[in-house]
């Protein structure tokens, strides 16, 4: 596993690559960005969105967190960093789309199916129980149908991306501009053991890409 001194070579390898190879690219971001596509993704060290989908600096518009979970339209008056990064997308940028990408081995799944951090204190694990009981009705559905086996693992990596989605339009002007044409919302799933990524369908179903 990489340290940071390893980091900083693999800095000195882009300054010597790719920073020279893509200067002119380079020199136009540095004016500004206008990606077209939000990726909302886990920060699973393992799912690096910009890897999977291949893509170039300046292409996507990236936002991950534990479970890569969208939690539902709030106006409470606290810090919401998942929704300044969606106003910031949909406003801002105005991307066409969003796509919700879960994966395989999540541990942030595994917390919501086993509750492994109820009851612990911020900083101790509660954080991550509070972020995670947005899955708690869908962990309910799941267990109902599928117990706490392996089967049921990979079902709640399905509905983060399932729950995301349906978060997403509690938030004003996402509908709208669904229905308008102007923006598309799309679930994702990358199964890490055989690297295929699933697509969701319109009735939530998952099938390889």
């Amino acid at each position: 596993m990489a340290d940071f001194t390893e980091l900083l070579a693999g800095y000195g390898r882009f300054r010597d690559t790719d920073w020279t190879r893509q200067r002119a690219r380079w020199a136009e971001l540095s004016e500004g960005q206008s990606p077209k596509i939000m990726i909302i993704g886990c920060s699973d060290s393992r799912v690096d969105p910009a890897q999977v989908f291949d893509t170039s600096p300046g292409e996507i518009f990236v936002v991950r967190n534990v479970a890569n979970l969208v939690p539902p339209f709030e106006n409470d008056g606290t810090r919401h960093g998942v929704s300044a990064a969606l106003e910031f997308a949909v406003t801002q940028l105005k991307v066409s789309e969003i796509v919700v990408m879960g994966h395989g081995s999540c541990g942030g799944v595994h917390a919501a199916l086993t509750h492994a951090f109820d009851g612990k204190a911020p900083g101790e694990g509660g954080f991550i129980a509070h972020w995670v009981d947005i899955l708690d009705e869908a962990r309910d559905r799941v267990i109902a149908e599928h117990g706490t086996g392996p089967e049921a693992v990979r079902a709640m990596e399905l509905e983060t991306v399932r729950v995301s989605i349906a978060n997403l339009r509690t938030f004003p002007g996402i509908v709208e501009r669904e229905a308008a044409g102007t923006l598309r919302l799309r679930g994702a799933y990358f199964a890490i053991a055989d690297g295929v990524l699933h697509l969701m369908d319109d009735s939530g179903a998952f099938a390889p890409a």
